[in-house]
């Protein structure tokens, strides 16, 4: 486990976007058992590739105007318990950190997994999730709009 401190920019580069960090299986539980509409779930990591690929993919992938309802994230090797209940909702694929999953009224329909992150720009990956999102998510609605 790495210090906290070490971590609050990582955890706090998807919270500043709108992700609501889940940190244990209850907060999973609560958010993802009951969500409806689409969920994305960032799994989070020290790792390289989250820093440098998929969190800056994701972030960008968000300014499209379809996006998901809920915007979820757990940190693998850190939060442990959460982390674990978290791939209990995309148990169909295998468990990789970073990953990106999408649900939609729980049940996933999109996953991008870190051998599809590794060596890739986060424009690359930003492309991949807009075209999941143009296809399973309606479009953001403006604060003139709601």
């Amino acid at each position: 486990m790495y210090p906290e401190e070490m971590l609050r920019p990582m955890r706090e580069e998807l919270t500043r976007v709108g992700f609501r960090e889940m940190r244990t299986a209850g907060e999973v539980d609560a958010l993802l058992g009951a969500a409806r509409g689409t969920t994305l779930v960032m799994v989070n990591s020290i790792c390289g590739c989250a820093a440098g690929r998929a969190r800056p993919g994701v972030t960008l992938a968000l300014r499209h105007p379809s996006r998901p309802d809920l915007l979820t994230t757990v940190f693998a090797g850190q939060d442990a318990e959460a982390t674990a209940r978290a791939r209990s909702y995309f148990a169909e694929y295998p468990p990789s950190s970073p990953s990106v999953a999408l649900l939609r009224d729980g049940k996933t329909v999109f996953m991008l997994e870190r051998y599809q992150i590794e060596g890739r720009m986060p424009e690359q990956i930003a492309a991949d999730l807009i075209k999941a999102f143009d296809q399973f998510c309606a479009p953001a609605r403006s604060a003139a709009g709601q």
